[in-house]
């Protein structure tokens, strides 16, 4: 694939590592020339500088045959503007981060497929792990998300069937058990201390989802 990424911040530098190690064209733009510089003594890729919402400057990029293009920047105006010209250069997959929830609407207005505010992102994730230690989030995927859990010895649901959880919304879509064993769950399976249980949520439901969870995979403090 030829893919443009727009921004030099920590996410399109991790982008564009990613990219060439999959073996892909990268073209990187930033108005920044010493990010610039800094990234191709790193690695195999093509690198411009100046501002991507200049038509010339896309066009120097190779916008014109590109797979996809990535606008990573923090200024959603830049990110916005950039989109718009590679949708009108017909580039088939164009993708931005929304620094600002409410401009969300104006990217998808354009036909923009978008990633919510990273910095959100990782504090939604930090969260999640200070209020749930034994919980490991695996993926987060267009209408839910998909997570670990640990049933504790002594909770109250160890030892007893699957359908006997008061929970809903969810789907298990596998038992990991301590011996390694993999299990694919139906209502009659016990639960055993340290099951790791795989869960795929519905995104408006992951909060009492985990709630609910928490409350019966997890031994209740004294």
């Amino acid at each position: 694939m030829y893919i443009v990424i727009v921004g030099l911040g920590g996410i399109g530098r991790n982008l564009a590592r990613q990219s060439v190690e999959h073996a892909h064209t990268v073209v990187v733009i930033d108005q920044d020339e010493a990010r610039c510089s800094e990234l191709l003594e790193h690695y195999d890729v093509m690198a411009v500088t100046g501002n991507a919402t200049d038509k010339t400057v896309l066009e120097e990029a190779g916008i014109d045959r590109a797979d996809a293009l990535i606008a990573t920047t923090s200024d959603d105006s830049v990110n916005l503007m950039t989109c718009w010209l590679a949708k009108k250069f017909r580039v088939p997959n164009v993708v931005a981060i929304v620094n600002q929830p409410s401009h969300s609407d104006f990217f998808k207005e354009v036909g923009v497929r978008i990633s919510e505010n990273p910095d959100e992102l990782v504090a939604a994730r930090l969260y999640y792990w200070t209020q749930n230690p034994q919980l490991q989030q695996l993926a987060s995927i267009p209408g839910g998300t998909i997570f670990e859990i640990v049933a504790e010895a002594g909770a109250p649901i160890v030892g007893h069937e699957i359908r006997e959880l008061k929970v809903k919304d969810f789907v298990f879509i596998a038992i990991r058990r301590v011996r390694g064993e993999l299990i694919i769950p139906s209502g009659n399976v016990k639960i055993q201390p340290g099951d790791i249980f795989t869960v795929f949520t519905k995104k408006e439901a992951e909060d009492d989802c985990l709630r609910l969870l928490n409350k019966q995979l997890k031994k209740s403090a004294e």
